[in-house]
């Protein structure tokens, strides 16, 4: 097609700069690099599931005690950490309290021992030592049968409600906190614009929080435990990743959502227990996951439907941090922003201009 009467002509590069922003470059790079980096993180902490210093408990008479922890140490690999428990009844009570993931009850009297798992806190992991155990004990002539002291709901068959209705509590914050600043513009955030946000993001947290604790609770029946905790943690949840969100978008602009997703997202999910229960995922990923809102979230749903709400003080307070460190990092870069725009709207004169000489002289 000729070109146009009047219009210059236009060279493919001259096109293709005007249609390729710099900006829009820079996007397309940090797109590119978070879905690399997302396939990394997802495949790296969950293509090789491997066991490593489980806590594990031993009950057992005498001797028979610390003979049966020499022999759990000395499996290749160190998959368990073992210690001595000194009863069934403790053993079941450590496994509540989530201070062990199971137990090994020997019969002193006869061939057929006793392994205590809790499958509400993770399927795979409870499989894991169910093959461990059974392979100790084919090698001495014994078997194990397992007791399922903290069975996963038969609404939440593979144990992973707890970690869906967590990431969807995190999905929620993370969105509407973006939204709300997208739509609006960051760099026009005030101090009582941060406030109206925070106090918006508190009201969608509670009603996110209920919808969640109804929707796995006595809509769908996947999780059993306290409602109103569940409730309680959803809210949570949902305003610890809000606030983080607002508070990066404040300090960054529109790469803050970028950095959200790396953190919630990219290395949240995977760390955060859900897939694999923490001792079977790699040292990075089982270092992060209880510090980040994904993985704190999962723990304590999980702590408050199987566990009897034991173990979660750590998780709230992580949780609770972010929640902290979100708000009073949006309110602060709110109120240096507005400074700095007063300051550049209304500079101060830096000396008062003396009067001229004919002046002086009259």
């Amino acid at each position: 097609m000729s070109q146009a009467a009047g219009e210059p002509d236009r060279s493919f590069l001259a096109e293709v700069k005007d249609a390729v922003t710099p900006r829009a470059t820079l996007l397309v790079i940090g797109v590119l690099a978070l879905h690399l980096l997302f396939i990394a993180s997802y495949v790296g902490a969950l293509h090789d599931p491997t066991p490593e210093d489980v806590p594990f408990g031993v009950v057992a008479a005498g001797a028979s005690a610390q003979r049966t922890v020499t022999r759990l140490e000395r499996l290749p690999g160190a998959p368990l950490d073992p210690r001595t428990v000194a009863d069934r009844a403790t053993a079941r009570k450590q496994i509540l309290e989530r201070r062990i993931d199971g137990a090994l009850v020997v019969d002193p009297a006869g061939t057929t021992d006793t392994l205590l798992v809790a499958t509400g806190g993770g399927r795979v992991l409870a499989t894991t030592l169910e093959a461990l155990t059974a392979r100790v004990a084919k090698s001495e002539g014994r078997t194990v049968r397992t007791v399922d002291v903290a069975p996963a709901d038969t609404g939440d068959a593979n144990g992973l409600s707890s970690f869906y209705v967590t990431v969807g509590w995190c999905v929620g914050g993370y969105l509407c906190a973006s939204i709300m600043t997208i739509s609006a513009g960051a760099a026009r955030s005030t101090p009582r614009r941060a406030v109206i946000r925070l106090v918006a993001m508190a009201l969608v947290a509670l009603v996110g929080g209920l919808g969640g604790a109804l929707i796995v609770g006595p809509v769908l029946g996947a999780l059993p435990g306290s409602f109103p905790a569940l409730w309680g943690l959803g809210a949570l949840v949902v305003f610890a990743v809000g606030a983080a969100t607002l508070a990066c978008q404040a300090l960054f602009g529109l790469a803050g959502i970028g950095l959200v997703i790396l953190i919630v997202v990219i290395l949240g999910n995977p760390s955060a227990g859900g897939a694999l229960p923490p001792p079977l995922l790699p040292p990075f990923w089982k270092a992060i996951g209880p510090a980040l809102p994904p993985g704190a979230g999962t723990w304590a749903a999980r702590s408050i439907a199987y566990f009897e709400g034991n173990a979660v003080t750590a998780a709230l307070l992580v949780l609770s941090a972010w929640a902290l460190a979100g708000t009073a990092i949006t309110l602060l870069a709110a109120a240096l922003r507005t400074r700095r725009a007063a300051a550049q709207n209304h500079p101060r004169t830096t000396r008062k201009s003396r009067p001229s000489r004919a002046g002086r002289d009259s």
